[in-house]
């Protein structure tokens, strides 16, 4: 029978894809989203102690995540700026006429993330990408509701027209696969 200590652990390791995605969708760039990941589950072990029992596991590490990208960003301010000496546009790819299109539609919402203001990309990562509520947002976030809704619309707008500024239609609203982006239904 595991200890409360293992049955923790093992908690942070089934978070880990959802946590790196959000990190991915803070960073921008796989090798930073990595670092930040990392960082993330070291400082959460670090300090396990502090970690208040009936908390939810996952809004906790969300937060150490987003204040550890936060503490990067105003080092790079001071150190300068990063070269990713691995560019992720360089891998092979892999032959099919879908796959292609698929990496091409990641590719442009990618950039249109990118163009995000930081407070924009990270609500709407929380709620399109990890299905948050606009509730659970605010608590994690610390921010009022009515913020979080305000950011997510003007997230959509800017990623939006961005897609579409780029000519390409993919996210129309009569399309099929428009229907949800980031809306809240629950």
């Amino acid at each position: 029978m595991k200890n409360s200590t293992e049955r923790w652990r093992d908690e942070i390791v089934s978070l880990l894809p959802r946590l790196r995605r959000f990190a991915f969708a803070l960073t921008t760039s796989s090798t930073d989203a990595d670092d930040l990941l990392q960082a993330t589950v070291e400082k959460a072990l670090m300090k396990y102690q502090q970690f208040e029992s009936g908390t939810d596991l996952d809004k906790w590490l969300f937060r150490i995540c987003k204040n550890t990208w936060i503490d990067e960003i105003r080092s790079r301010q001071v150190r300068g700026p990063v070269v990713d000496p691995i560019d992720y546009k360089s891998e092979l790819q892999i032959d099919g006429e879908k796959i292609l299109i698929n990496k091409l539609q990641l590719a442009e919402v990618n950039n249109a993330m990118k163009s995000l203001q930081d407070e924009q990309r990270m609500i709407l990562a929380m709620v399109v990408i990890e299905g948050y509520s606009y509730k659970e947002v605010s608590v994690m976030l610390n921010i009022p509701i009515g913020t979080v809704m305000s950011r997510l619309s003007r997230a959509r707008i800017a990623v939006i027209k961005e897609i579409n500024d780029g000519k390409t239609k993919l996210f129309n609203p009569a399309n099929e696969d428009f229907r949800g982006f980031g809306r809240e239904d629950k």
